[in-house]
């Protein structure tokens, strides 16, 4: 019975050891980081029962040196055959050759169906017109807001531009006691203003990323209205580590909004008492002239060039893209799907608080597609905390992001040029 399942495994055209005995089975490597390696072993195995013969050896990474081990793997030729990438690493280990190019098994699969995954997630994985990974799970970021603090001020729904939203903030700012603030913004997260200006005309970065795109009148725009926030008292200028508890704060009524990901979902739930049940939700990010558009963040699943099992791979990567499985991943991680179809079966369908991500992710778009744009970020985060403590002017900020992000793209300009893609 061993080898006739080893033999069905061979069937499927797959460069396997040959068929032998049941203990001799065929070990795909599988790196995976935090909560999602932690758990990802009880899923494996409805994977392991459909392919007889076939063992997934799961390797949990810390999120911490998650991208650096995967760097030194690459280095020394010890890369696993899948592994969980967060989906703006994907450029960086594209660059350096270590990824195997998917579109082939893309295009020939019953499962993986791009046009039932949000655009802007599924865009994070093309890099220079090929594809690279498979959306694994999303994250992004919208508003958690207190509905009843908002009845209170007089409001019966969340904001959905940025005029009704500043409207909000000055009424329950009126309305606030010594210590409390309409919103909660940590000036040590870049995330929400590159929503904000993720949402703009211009491009954050210009000439195909070889530099800064931050003086445009669109990024203006963006750092203008989140620079007012803090200046106007709207935000207290704290950083994330100078909150005692987010959840306890925002229970006790302390701030009305906040802007966050997924994962506060099930935080909310488990730490907020009874009796604020129905009284807070979430909402889209407001925009110019309506809801607006956010980050398209998360992790993907990724094949390593030097695998020696990629057709195999592709099969581990089609298991975890299936909506049921999609759907047991999220009730195990609380990281939300990549896919549509996903989002209509227990445990998503119905629940109002995930339905405002569900909306937003229809709405969100990738950062820009360098190496470099964790680094740039970083400096995004530097330079608005500036401008939001009063040390520099709004165009003053544009410059100087503009002036960093061209010293941290110096490189790239240099390699392209080299390649021959633009003149010396």
């Amino acid at each position: 019975m061993g080898c006739r399942r080893l033999m069905h495994v061979c069937a499927l055209g797959l460069s396997l050891f040959g068929c032998g005995r049941p203990e001799s089975a065929v070990v795909i490597e599988l790196w995976a980081a935090g909560r999602e390696g932690e758990v990802v072993s009880e899923l494996v195995r409805g994977f392991e029962a459909a392919h007889p013969g076939v063992r997934v050896k799961v390797q949990t990474l810390p999120w911490s040196s998650a991208h650096e081990k995967l760097l030194t793997a690459v280095v020394g030729g010890s890369t696993p055959d899948v592994a969980q990438l967060g989906n703006t690493w994907i450029p960086e280990f594209a660059t350096i050759g270590a990824l195997a190019p998917l579109q082939r098994f893309g295009a020939g699969s019953t499962v993986v169906d791009e046009a039932d995954y949000f655009p802007g997630v599924w865009a994070t994985n093309r890099f220079e017109g090929q594809l690279y990974g498979v959306p694994w799970y999303v994250d992004t970021r919208l508003l958690f807001y207190r509905r009843d603090l908002l009845a209170q001020a007089g409001f019966e729904a969340p904001p959905s531009t940025w005029a009704e939203w500043h409207r909000m903030l000055e009424a329950l700012q009126a309305r606030a006691q010594p210590g409390q603030a309409a919103l909660m913004l940590p000036l040590n997260e870049p995330e929400p203003l590159i929503a904000l200006a993720l949402q703009q005309p211009e491009p954050l970065l210009r000439d195909d990323g070889r530099y800064g795109n931050f003086s445009s009148a669109g990024f203006g725009r963006a750092l203008g209205f989140y620079v007012e926030l803090f200046r106007r008292g709207l935000a207290p200028t704290a950083g994330s580590a100078q909150i005692a508890n987010l959840w306890d704060e925002f229970g006790r009524g302390n701030f009305s909004f906040f802007v966050s990901g997924p994962w506060q979902l099930g935080e909310l739930r488990r730490r907020l008492p009874p009796a604020l049940d129905g009284r807070w939700g979430t909402a889209p990010l407001p925009g110019a002239r309506g809801p607006g558009a956010s980050l398209a963040g998360g992790s993907s699943l990724v094949v390593f060039e030097a695998s020696e099992q990629k057709a195999l791979a592709w099969q581990l990567i089609e298991y975890f893209s299936e909506p049921a499985v999609q759907r047991r991943f999220y009730e195990l991680t609380g990281d939300l799907p990549p896919r549509r179809s996903s989002w209509r079966g227990a445990p998503l369908a119905g629940d109002d608080e995930a339905a405002a991500f569900r909306q937003q992710l229809e709405q969100v778009r990738p950062v820009p597609p360098v190496p470099e744009w964790e680094r740039i970020a970083s400096e995004v985060a530097r330079v608005a905390e500036r401008a939001a403590r009063g040390l520099l002017g709004i165009e003053a900020a544009q410059r100087e992001l503009d002036r960093r992000s061209d010293r941290i793209l110096e490189k790239r300009r240099w390699v392209l040029a080299r390649s021959g893609e633009v003149q010396p």
